[in-house]
Formats: structure tokens, C-alpha cells, sequence
């Protein structure tokens, strides 16, 4: 029996309590234009934890109750961590939402949960007041930062004079956090995620990076992620080590400085840029060529103690593959570089690879089984997995669950894979339509499909995974609908995709900004509407070249 995390979070904020769990770099203006100066605000366990109590019973006085669900929308912060431990604290269940999802996601996304109460940034809190939910009189609507109004509450102010709330009786099998994978359609799946589900994996985590109170986490990975959540916050928090946030990539060099971390972790996109900026570097020094050349070991030394200190460990990456081309480029030079993989429904990581593998593949972490499903004559077929991790199911959709996880208890991950030497799994491609970006946001065909179809010039319409400047994006093929095109005066091909893209932008506003198609050239349009199923879906695997090809 594993145990829950609020057991897990009161055991670190006793044993640790003078340590710093938490530490924020903010990014601050310089006078005169002088560029950026970093802030680095930090919390103690023991600070912490009074905090999460105290709001818990503030939370406790608006009502909310063991089995409720209350929002988090925010970006990473102190406030975000109490918010997040406070509603645990109460027994409830946490519901944290993307940020950067448009109002109306975000309408959906709260109606489908049916939470009790909001807490939310003061950057979102305006649209939210605005919401034709009716916060004031159905939800509360709690702000981390000072409202402008007195009819919002204020998080601090809501700590002042409370009691601490003795933690609400609590299970390992209790819903903790409802994690949505979706959020435009009116089909919106929330992966119900349990105590144990995220306490197993964090345990098996803080296993497999060896974790100590001595290391210091600097991630820029947002906690609305589960790969955020489970690896970069409570996975630390559980090992008394230290979390240092930072939503600044553009200054990596000065924000690893500041930080002195031990791991980085990130997705590809941040890797990616690392490992340009520091060949760059290389290609403009001879003396840096020739250690490189001669001692690529040596050179990683060198730059492992400039960029981030003395005590640098290595890096950790999920969310999105990374290019094999940087990970090798790293492992060189002697840079560990400790990959994951895992889903949301499985909360999230199922298998790790070692920092500098000898085999290829990754092997699953403890207490989780994986197989192959219907393999190939290549050994190639779906990945399922079975464990601790692996979700209670979708939030009120019951056909969707039993669509993903049969009655043995294995899930059905839609990546393609194969078994390798040494029960090792080799991941091969995505059998699922989500669009992974390498920035390790999931973009659902589906939602983006559901919005741009109601565009009159369209008649049908297929999003999948393209390709722009070497990353995958959010592409589209279309086919028109010419009876309404013919009645605007447009016969010609060219002239529908010059409509079309620009009724395309502009509906595109309702969609959060990783969800869009950012350029022209990612639309085309087909002479036939698509070949379609039994059931009138598009057969996408006539018209993906990796999924033929698979």
C-alpha cells in the first residue's frame, strides 16, 4: 500500500523543516533598459507547511469538503504549491489548468469538472471575474495576487488569524489530482489520478535519480504538467531537496548561474537550444574546437562548471522525444542525460533510460509492467502498461476509459514500440492522433478539428502532426467547400487557401496559442473529401506517412 501524498508532504515538512523547498527566479526589468535581473524568492518546508494548513482552513470555511474539486490556474509559484497542498490537505481534489488556455477552454473545462471554487493568478483573474459562470454567486474565486476589488478574496489575506486545519482523513485510493488532456470540445477527458498513482511514481522516481536533500532541481517545466507536477515538484518535495522555477528560457547562461543546480530539467525545446548555444560556442573558439576535439570529455567538464556550478549531476528530459542527434551530441561530452517516457493517464513516468545507456531503449521503473500489444512481424506493435501509476479512469466518461484500459488493468498508451535486449522498450512512433511539440505541450487533433470546422469554406478538415523548421506542428488538410467558395466568386485553388487561411487565423483565437497552425504552408487542401470508417471517421492512416509507414 503506498501512502498518500499529503502523509508524504507532512513527513518532508517535519524532517526538513529549515530547508528551502521552494525557490522562484523572477525575471525583473533593469532600469535604463539594461537588460534582465533576476529575483530569487524562497520558501522553507517548515513555512510551507503552516501556510497549506492555514489556507486549508480557510478553504474548509468556504465549504469545501472531502471528494470536492477546486481549479488552479497559474503559473508555477509559492502560491500555486500551497493552493495545490491546501486542497489535498482538505481532502479535495486539485484541478490545475493551462494558463495560456483561452476563456471559453477554460469555461469547459470547469463545467465538465463541476468544481467548487477557483484559485487563480491575477493575470487570469479578470476574464474569470467577467465569466458568465457567475462566480459570485455559484463558485468562490480566491486571487494569489492583491485583487482590485474587495469582492474577490485575496490568498494571504485569507491566512491571516486561521487555525491550522488538522489534515482530512485521506486514502491511498482517494482522488488527488483531475488532470484534463483535453479541454476545447464538449468531450473534455480528465485523467483521474489517485494518492498512490502519484505517490508510487514519485517514490520510484526519487529511486531512480538517487535523490538527496542536498540536490537543487532547476526546471522551467510548468506545473499544470504532470511531468512537471509529479517529477519536478513533488518528486523534490518528497526527498527534501529544493526546487528552483524560472520562467526564463531566452536567459538560460544567467538563469543556470543564479540557480547553481544540481539536475536541469526540461523538455526538448530547452535542450535543444542548450545544446545550439553551447556548439555555437565551441565553433568560435579554436582553443575550445581543439579540447573538444582531442578531450570531448574535458570540454564537457569545462562547460558543466561555467553553466551551472560544481555540483552539477546531469539533465533530465520528458514530455516530448528529443532529438537523438543533441542527446548523443551530450553524452560526449560527458553530460548525463536521463530520458523519460510516460503519459498523463499513467501518472506520467512508466520507463527511464540510464544517463549514458550501453543499450538502447529504457527500462520500465519499479512496480510497472510493460508489453507489446498485436506486434508485427518486426516485433513492432502498441505499448500497454499495467502498475500503480495507471489512472482510475476518465472523469464521468466511463466508454472512453474502458476504451484505454481492459479488464485486466492494462492501458493502452497508442505508442508504437518493440521490446529490445533485456526486456528493454524501444518507443517507435505515436499510433494515437496527439501532436506532441517539442516544447512537450499535447495538441489533440480533435479540438483544433472541432473549432475550424464550423468556418463555412471548409467542408472537411484533418489536423496531424506536420513538420516546420525541423519540429513538429500543428498541420491541417482540408477540403473545401466549393458550392460556398463558387458563391464568394473563388474557383481557383490558390484563391481558396488565401481564404481559407485567413478565416483559419481568425477562428484560431479561441484556441490557446500552442494549439494553433502557425503558418500557411502547414494547410493543404485535397481534390476528394477523405476516405472515412464504418463510423464516418477519417481514416488518418491513409493520409500520415509515419503511421503508414509503421
Amino acid at each position: 500500500m503506498y501512502p498518500t501524498i499529503n502523509e508524504l508532504f507532512q513527513q518532508s515538512v517535519t524532517s526538513y523543516r529549515d530547508g528551502v523547498v521552494l525557490r522562484m527566479l523572477i525575471p525583473k526589468e533593469r532600469k535604463h533598459g539594461r537588460g534582465i535581473h533576476l529575483i530569487l524568492n524562497e520558501i522553507s518546508y517548515g513555512r510551507l507547511g503552516e501556510r497549506v494548513a492555514r489556507l486549508a482552513s480557510a478553504l474548509s470555511e468556504l465549504g469545501v469538503e472531502k471528494g470536492d474539486r477546486v481549479a488552479l490556474i497559474s503559473k508555477p509559484r509559492a502560491a500555486w504549491a500551497t493552493a495545490f497542498f491546501a486542497i489535498l490537505h482538505c481532502g479535495a481534489t486539485a484541478v490545475p489548468l493551462d494558463p495560456e488556455l483561452q476563456q471559453a477552454e477554460i469555461e469547459r473545462i470547469l463545467a465538465e469538472a463541476g468544481v467548487k471554487g477557483v484559485i487563480v493568478s491575477g493575470e487570469k483573474l479578470a476574464k474569470l471575474e467577467s465569466t458568465e459562470q457567475g462566480f459570485a454567486t455559484d463558485l468562490f474565486l480566491i486571487s494569489m495576487d492583491r485583487p482590485a476589488t474587495e469582492d474577490t478574496l485575496f490568498l494571504d489575506a485569507l491566512l491571516l488569524n486561521k487555525k491550522p486545519l488538522p489534515s482530512v482523513d485521506t486514502g491511498p485510493d482517494d482522488l488527488a489530482i483531475l488532470m484534463y488532456t483535453s479541454g476545447t470540445t464538449g468531450n473534455a477527458k480528465g485523467a483521474m489520478l489517485t494518492h498512490a498513482n502519484i505517490a508510487s511514481n514519485a517514490l520510484a522516481c526519487r529511486k531512480v535519480v538517487d535523490l538527496s536533500p542536498r540536490d537543487n532541481f532547476l526546471s522551467i517545466v510548468p506545473w499544470h504538467h504532470i511531468y512537471g507536477l509529479t517529477v519536478t515538484l513533488l518528486t523534490p518535495v518528497i526527498s527534501g531537496a529544493t526546487t528552483t522555477y524560472t520562467p526564463v528560457d531566452r536567459n538560460l547562461t544567467q538563469v543556470m548561474l543564479k540557480a547553481r543546480p544540481t539536475m536541469l530539467l526540461g523538455v526538448p525545446k530547452l535542450y535543444h537550444v542548450l545544446y545550439g548555444k553551447i556548439s555555437n560556442s565551441i565553433s568560435k573558439s579554436l582553443i575550445k574546437k581543439t579540447i573538444n576535439r582531442l578531450s570531448p570529455t574535458l570540454m564537457g567538464k569545462l562547460l558543466t562548471r561555467k553553466l551551472f556550478g560544481k555540483d552539477f549531476r546531469f539533465l533530465v528530459c520528458g514530455g516530448a522525444p528529443l532529438n537523438n542527434e543533441v542527446a548523443k551530441g551530450l553524452r560526449r561530452m560527458g553530460i548525463g542525460m536521463l530520458e523519460g517516457y510516460g503519459l498523463t493517464e499513467t501518472s506520467p513516468v512508466l520507463a527511464m533510460c540510464e544517463q549514458f545507456p550501453s543499450e538502447p531503449g529504457m527500462m520500465a521503473i519499479e512496480g510497472v509492467e510493460l508489453q507489446i500489444d498485436h506486434a508485427n512481424k518486426d516485433g513492432v506493435g502498441e505499448i500497454i502498461a499495467r502498475g500503480p501509476g495507471i489512472m482510475s479512469g476518465y472523469y464521468n466518461n466511463p466508454e472512453a476509459t474502458r476504451e484505454v484500459i481492459n479488464e485486466d488493468g492494462w492501458f493502452h498508451t497508442g505508442d508504437l514500440g518493440s521490446l529490445v535486449s533485456n526486456n528493454r522498450i524501444l518507443i517507435c512512433g505515436r499510433a494515437k492522433n496527439v501532436i506532441v511539440l517539442e516544447t512537450g505541450k499535447n495538441v489533440y487533433p480533435e479540438e483544433v478539428e472541432w473549432e475550424l470546422s464550423t468556418i463555412p469554406a471548409i467542408e472537411e478538415i484533418m489536423i496531424y502532426e506536420g513538420e516546420r523548421q525541423g519540429a513538429p506542428a500543428v498541420a491541417a488538410m482540408i477540403y473545401p467547400n466549393w458550392p460556398t467558395l463558387n458563391k464568394l466568386g473563388i474557383s481557383e485553388s490558390v484563391d481558396a487557401l488565401d481564404h481559407i487561411w485567413k478565416e483559419v487565423k481568425e477562428r484560431s483565437e479561441n484556441l490557446a496559442m500552442f494549439k494553433r497552425i502557425k503558418n500557411r504552408d502547414l494547410v493543404t487542401l485535397t481534390d476528394q473529401p477523405f476516405e472515412k470508417s464504418v463510423k464516418l471517421d477519417i481514416k488518418r492512416y491513409l493520409y500520415k506517412k509515419n503511421t503508414a509507414d509503421s
